[in-house]
């Protein structure tokens, strides 16, 4: 074991992911290939998703909703109001919450429940719907993290840790639940039908103590680039939630990894062994790989994930981890990047049941 996870370190214990049935990808490229009435925008568009690494979305929309077909949730000039979306946010997130829960090996015993949405919002909120749901002790102690943005997730773990830090009996229910496809826009802009079509719906679960085998968590980090708060916006529109996700990131991104102090935060003494960043998009992934730089196939976990199921924004980082946790890595970190430009990370490390 790693020195820098003490015995009694917070640790994930299990993890569970959960994608909706519906694959909704290629039923978005051709609803967005319509937007664009120039045909040379259509077809740049067509090739840049090719490009793009993904090959699966899941979306809880379903029947002609899924398909975008005219009539749908998505009619063409008629889109839904904010309040509508809200509606079928408060409809399905529990459901898809619930299933991500339903694959952890049980829930008894827990005492707090820490929630991470960023996709919608109701009250009461999805930490009282699902402890109700769960059975879990009318006196659980509950947190919810929203409007984050897509490193919500390692902000998820790290509340959990330290809950499970201050208190060595607590047992952390932590839930990632996005919705992200409730929220497409009618637009003939290129750059924003090419951010839209990375997002996806997912959920994920996690249980955090501080005993037991599991991913050690330890030391944490936070970074915000200066002058980029324009680059990441998501704002609340009577449309719903518009992302703004400018082509600058990449670039940006790769020259703050590539900062001496910045590099040396992350990689520590002790560089990690193991990578979870979120696949906030192919070019997310490159320049993480450019910027530090990192070893070929150093990031397969993540480009994984985001050819699988796309991003998930905060759920997404929790389903790299999943994969990462099967091979028990002794040194790593999670990465994930949102609103600001800012950074949010994590280091991890496997941790036996009988460590000492």
């Amino acid at each position: 074991m790693s020195a820098k996870f003490p015995e009694n370190a917070p640790r994930v214990n299990a993890i569970a992911t959960a994608v909706p049935d519906c694959d909704v990808h290629s039923n978005y490229t051709e609803w967005a290939a319509r937007q664009l009435l120039d045909e040379r925008k259509a077809a740049l568009f067509r090739r840049m998703e090719q490009r793009g690494g993904i090959s699966h979305r899941y979306s809880v929309l379903e029947g002609g909703d899924a398909t975008l077909d005219f009539g749908s949730f998505y009619v063409q000039g008629d889109e839904p109001g904010t309040a509508e979306r809200m509606r079928r946010y408060a409809a399905n997130a529990p459901d898809l919450a619930m299933q991500a829960v339903a694959g952890l090996p049980s829930t008894n015993g827990i005492t707090h429940i820490v929630v991470a949405s960023c996709t919608g919002f109701m009250a009461p909120g999805l930490d009282q719907i699902l402890a109700r749901r769960l059975g879990l002790s009318a006196d659980v102690e509950r947190v919810s993290i929203g409007f984050m943005g897509c490193y919500a997730g390692v902000t998820l773990l790290r509340t959990a840790a330290h809950i499970a830090r201050s208190d060595p009996a607590a047992k952390v229910l932590a839930i990632s639940v996005e919705l992200c496809t409730l929220h497409l826009q009618e637009t003939d802009d290129l750059e924003s039908l090419l951010a839209m079509g990375q997002f996806a719906d997912g959920a994920a679960a996690a249980i955090v103590s501080s005993s037991g085998e599991g991913l050690a968590l330890g030391e944490s980090l936070s970074l915000a680039l200066e002058e980029s708060d324009e680059l990441i916006t998501w704002t609340i529109g009577d449309r719903g939630f518009a992302m703004h996700l400018s082509g600058e990131v990449p670039g940006r991104l790769a020259d703050a990894l590539d900062d001496a102090d910045t590099r040396s935060a992350i990689l520590g003494d002790d560089p990690p062994a193991a990578w979870a960043v979120h696949p906030g998009g192919r070019s997310v992934l490159d320049a993480v790989e450019r910027g530090l730089p990192l070893p070929q196939n150093a990031l397969s976990a993540s480009r994984g994930v985001l050819e699988e199921c796309g991003n998930m924004s905060s759920a997404t980082v929790l389903f790299v981890l999943e994969r990462l946790a099967r091979d028990k890595p002794q040194n790593g970190i999670a990465l994930a990047f949102g609103p600001g430009l800012a950074m949010e990370g994590l280091r991890f490390g496997w941790m036996k049941s009988d460590a000492v």
